[in-house]
């Protein structure tokens, strides 16, 4: 046991190395990028040219085979992006009404896609009842990203009814180190997901083990260590603004896609794919609570956690496995949110709302809920903006799981207890 968990915190360390360079080493890089395409074909050989605002050429680039350039950046600043329409292929053009120019603030390490509409706008006014399919995908889509979230805080609430605050910085931490391995380090997106990932299970196991562990042999209370993780999540919004900065920052792979029309909705490969992952993720976890030992231990503990233990389970090894499992699904979230929202220091704060939402409809500490209730909380999400404002479709969700517990206090599939 002693050697694994110095294993764990010496894989902490390194992960922390990576994460605590130079401020200056990870702020740099600035540069625009995008990719051409009209009617859903890239356009190679288009010249686009960069020039400080205000003056001064800064460099200029063509197109590759698909479409995308990319112009590095001498410093921060205002700059001007221009599309050389001479350079577009015959019967092409930039939209009527758009400008060929675009200008646009360049923070430290940013590195920011630009989009210039071509050919004739085909954008329509959609009714209601049309809007209504595409809005109910893209809310499942993040329905099953706040799930994957969930799952992780909603076992760690059932094996040590911890309320974690300090959850939604994993799912930052998860965005982060994939942008840095990605955007930084250059590897392609594929293995710096698998790493990022790794680092979060890493810190989840040794976050469990050094600090979690020792207050629950000292009998801290839950309201005491509920504060602890406040201060933990402020502590780590933080660190992370003051290492990547406060502006997002987008992946360098699979940005630009052309949606695919697929009957009355239209769905982008990446947005496909991270279906699919979110998919393949929760069937495993299910699959794992129910069909492995260590999943019907991680039930048992759930639901009684000292009968849990007399009957000879190892409660500390289950929880920390719930620790590391929860925490590697919660960087997922965060890779996954950021491919479509662009990694940011409290991109996990501003869905923690709705994780918490989701695991709370569901019913508290149980796994299959928290999907559940997630996938209910993210369509509802999206949905409701038929009827109101973007701004307000988090207060819509938090409505609806208002009214749904008025009803069910228990939430959808929790279990109803006797008090008193």
């Amino acid at each position: 046991m002693r050697v694994a968990a110095r294993a764990a915190l010496s894989a902490l360390l390194a992960a922390l190395m990576v994460l605590l360079l130079p401020s200056a080493a990870l702020a740099a890089g600035e540069a625009v990028q995008g990719t051409l395409q009209n009617a859903g074909k890239p356009l190679e050989g288009v010249t686009i040219t960069v020039t400080k605002a205000g003056g001064g050429d800064v460099g200029k680039d063509e197109t590759d085979e698909k479409g995308a350039f990319l112009i590095e950046l001498p410093e921060p600043g205002d700059y001007t992006v221009t599309l050389d329409e001479d350079s577009l292929p015959d019967g092409v053009e930039i939209r009527e009404g758009r400008s060929a120019s675009v200008t646009l603030p360049i923070a430290p390490g940013q590195q920011r896609s630009v989009l210039f509409p071509l050919g004739e706008g085909s954008r329509q006014q959609q009714s209601d009842l049309a809007r209504l399919p595409q809005l109910a995908l893209e809310g499942l889509i993040f329905g099953l990203i706040i799930a994957l979230a969930a799952v992780g805080l909603s076992l760690i609430y059932g094996t040590t009814g911890l309320v974690n605050f300090a959850h939604g910085e994993l799912v930052t931490l998860g965005a982060l180190v994939a942008y840095y391995f990605n955007a930084i380090a250059g590897l392609h997106l594929v293995p710096s997901t698998i790493l990022a990932v790794l680092v979060c299970a890493v810190l989840g196991g040794s976050q469990d083990f050094a600090l979690w562990r020792p207050l629950r042999r000292r009998g801290t209370g839950l309201i005491a260590m509920l504060v602890v993780t406040i201060g933990l999540a402020l502590f780590a919004r933080g660190l992370f603004l003051y290492l990547f900065g406060g502006a997002p920052r987008p992946y360098r792979d699979y940005q630009l896609q052309a949606a695919l029309d697929i009957g009355p909705v239209a769905l982008a490969p990446k947005d496909a794919f991270t279906m699919a992952i979110c998919l393949v993720m929760l069937l495993l976890v299910a699959f794992a609570l129910l069909r492995t030992r260590l999943g019907k231990a991680t039930r048992a503990v759930a639901d009684n956690p000292a009968l849990a233990a007399s009957s000879g389970i190892d409660v500390e090894r289950v929880i920390s496995t719930v620790w590391i499992a929860g925490a590697a699904l919660a960087g997922l979230a965060g890779i996954l949110l950021a491919l479509g929202q662009q990694a940011s220091f409290q991109l996990g704060f501003q869905i923690l709302l709705l994780v918490f939402a989701g695991v709370t409809l569901g019913g508290l500490g149980t796994a299959f809920g928290a999907l559940v209730g997630s996938v209910a909380v993210g369509v509802f999400t999206q949905v409701s903006t038929l009827v109101i404002p973007t701004e307000l479709k988090n207060a819509g969700a938090l409505a609806v799981l208002i009214l749904i517990l008025l009803f069910r206090p228990q939430g959808i599939l929790g279990r109803a207890e006797r008090v008193g």
